[in-house]
């Protein structure tokens, strides 16, 4: 019984080591493409930024951010072509992982200035529309 307790004490440590250096990996890798924006930052810069929603056609159609455009993070290899590497791109969605994922490809392909926002859609406090299609 004394080794099953050491066994499961060791695999429960390594489950914890392991949750740790991925959380630390996503914190660095988070300031090194740009960074997460507050919702003030984010209405102070969406003006000069492109906008892009990574949630897929229902949620974006149903509510989004007013002046996004949809780019599903699925369809984000095929479609990345349509922004412009030179201008900021103002990233959001309902998932932190799929936002970063999605700023790693981003800056794969050149793309400068990188910027999400904080807390993901669940979080915005500013004007939102409703798609009439």
């Amino acid at each position: 019984m004394q080794d099953f307790l050491i066994i499961l004490d060791v695999v429960l440590l390594a489950i914890i080591v392991v949750f740790a250096i991925f959380w630390a990996w996503n914190k660095i890798q988070a300031k090194r493409l740009g960074g997460e924006l507050t919702n003030e930052e984010f209405k102070k810069g969406m003006r000069k930024a492109q906008i892009v929603d990574l949630r897929e056609k229902e949620p974006f159609k149903r509510k989004h951010i007013d002046g996004a455009r949809n780019l599903p993070y699925t369809m984000i290899k095929y479609q990345y072509s349509e922004l412009r590497p030179d201008l900021p791109v103002y990233l959001y969605s309902d998932s932190l992982s799929l936002t970063l994922r999605a700023a790693r490809f981003l800056n794969k392909k050149k793309f400068s200035s990188i910027h999400w926002l904080k807390g993901g859609f669940s979080q915005w406090d500013g004007r939102t529309k409703a798609s009439k299609y």
